[in-house]
């Protein structure tokens, strides 16, 4: 597989990251066609183990979401900047801390983005929690099951 290939590979990879956070792109679902297609191209063990992980991984996070309570947007006040925030929070953690540091990434991005528009700490902290519990947790675990198909993905393509 050429260098634009993989590239083309990788910026899907990135859409369905950023599409785990706006409302409307299938982001988990964009995250697995690029490995698919991937893997369908490349045909190595390495490639199918992937595509099956990935694949078992997808699944077993659509069943939890669908466990979850429904998201409550509205009531608790979410804005985009919230969402961008959140979501730049949650690479940055993923990338200083791999896997684990998408979680407090998160937090911290909805919390830093609360403090700015609330000013106060005590502010921010109470509105973080009632996000959290709105919307936080459905897309916290769809977002960390990309970001670890895209770093497995990523460990598979510069391991061989």
């Amino acid at each position: 597989m050429g260098v634009w290939q993989l590239l083309l590979v990788a910026m899907v990879l990135l859409l369905g990251l950023f599409g785990v956070l706006v409302p409307g792109i299938p982001g988990p679902w964009l995250v697995w066609a690029a490995v698919l297609w991937w893997s369908l191209h490349v045909q190595s063990a390495a490639a199918w183990w992937l595509l099956v992980g990935a694949t078992a991984l997808m699944l077993l996070t659509q069943v939890v979401v669908w466990q979850l309570p429904a998201r409550r947007l509205r009531g608790v006040g979410v804005t985009r900047q919230m969402v961008v925030y959140a979501g730049v929070g949650a690479v940055l953690g993923f990338i200083l801390l791999p896997v684990v540091g998408a979680v407090p990434g998160y937090v911290g991005g909805i919390y830093v983005s609360e403090r700015r528009r609330l000013g106060g700490h005590r502010r921010a902290v109470a509105s973080t929690r009632s996000v959290m519990r709105a919307i936080g947790t459905s897309v916290l675990v769809e977002l960390f099951a990309c970001l670890l198909v895209a770093g497995a993905w990523l460990g598979v393509v510069v391991g061989s």
